[in-house]
């Protein structure tokens, strides 16, 4: 039995590394992919995990699956493929940390992976499901994700759904509000950064937004608030964590490990066990949550980044909170 599965997509992130002596931009090679990230930050924070994907039969899909397995992610079904490459991201980051991202993707290898190839035995060993909405932007993979989901959701594993919309690879704004809102429909547990509470419940506070969102099922919603922390809300509590003040240099890859850190204290739970939660123990998830998140921006690239539970510890100990003035 897995702690969490993932499904996804797996990619190769080119990262900015400098200029060379011509002046020319530089990138160095980083492996991600959100539900990648999630996977390897929940290894290294001793879960047993697994992913699901498709990569291409090429250098890059061969160091993604090796780099997978080294940090103990089970890579059993990270297929490859030989009629797409790996797919590619660039990744923009501005003099604050934030990141934007150009996607090569045109079919590319993530997005071919098909329901057949689905091992619904597989799938049913595992306490957490994740996924994301990347897959979902186009066919097959949408249907093999949305497959899974319901494969592992009618064996009892808890749903865990990122929306982690990109819109580079979505044909429509129409199309991505129309899978997203789909994926809502079976997730017990829902992360979405603040413009995505927005796209998704049209409102812009925070309570009101993540009430609408829960309206589709999930036991808890949580809103990243990017330097105003995290907002989280279940049927019987709710609250606001701030976090921590670090120095950002790239927040690529924080959202996954703010969500695996959340999935880490939520593993062997039921969604009825998420409704019972306690504003004290939430606060508590949530606030190792940010920390990790936070400490993923004090490093460049995504899968590098993610933390090991002492340094979260020793984060919450020692690191002031982020005061932001309203």
């Amino acid at each position: 039995m897995f702690d969490v599965i993932t499904i996804g997509e797996c990619l190769i992130d080119f990262t900015p590394a400098g200029v060379g002596e011509t002046g020319a931009a530089l990138f160095a090679r980083e492996p991600g992919g959100a539900p990648a990230n999630v996977t390897v930050a929940l290894s290294r924070l001793e879960n047993k995990t697994a992913f699901i994907g498709k990569v291409g039969a090429d250098f890059f899909g061969e160091y993604l699956k090796f780099t997978l397995g080294s940090m103990g992610v089970n890579t059993d079904h990270l297929l490859a493929t030989t009629k797409a490459h790996t797919t590619l991201a660039f990744v923009h980051i501005d003099p604050t940390g934030e990141r934007s991202f150009e996607f090569y993707r045109r079919l590319g290898a993530d997005s071919l992976l098909k329901k057949e190839e689905l091992r619904q035995d597989f799938i049913q060993q595992t306490k957490i499901f994740h996924f994301g909405s990347f897959s979902l932007s186009t066919e097959p993979s949408r249907t093999a994700t949305f497959a899974a989901v319901k494969m592992a959701k009618e064996a009892g594993a808890l749903i865990s759904y990122d929306v982690n919309f990109r819109k580079p690879v979505w044909e429509s704004k129409e199309e991505a509000l129309r899978q997203m809102h789909k994926g809502l429909q079976y997730a017990d547990i829902v992360k979405v950064s603040y413009e995505e509470m927005y796209l998704l419940s049209g409102v812009e506070d925070v309570q009101e937004g993540a009430r609408i969102i829960s309206e589709h099922g999930a036991s808890l919603v949580l809103v990243t608030l990017g330097r105003g922390g995290a907002f989280y809300r279940t049927e019987n509590a709710m609250g606001q964590v701030p976090t921590f003040d670090v120095h950002t240099i790239d927040t690529n890859g924080a959202g996954d490990a703010f969500v695996a850190t959340i999935l880490h204290a939520l593993v062997g739970k039921t969604a009825a066990d998420l409704k019972e939660l306690t504003t004290m123990e939430l606060s508590h998830i949530v606030e190792r949550a940010n920390a990790a998140g936070a400490l993923a921006t004090t490093k460049s690239g995504a899968m590098p980044a993610m933390p090991p539970w002492q340094k979260i510890q020793d984060c919450c100990l020692t690191t002031p909170h982020l005061i932001v003035e309203a």
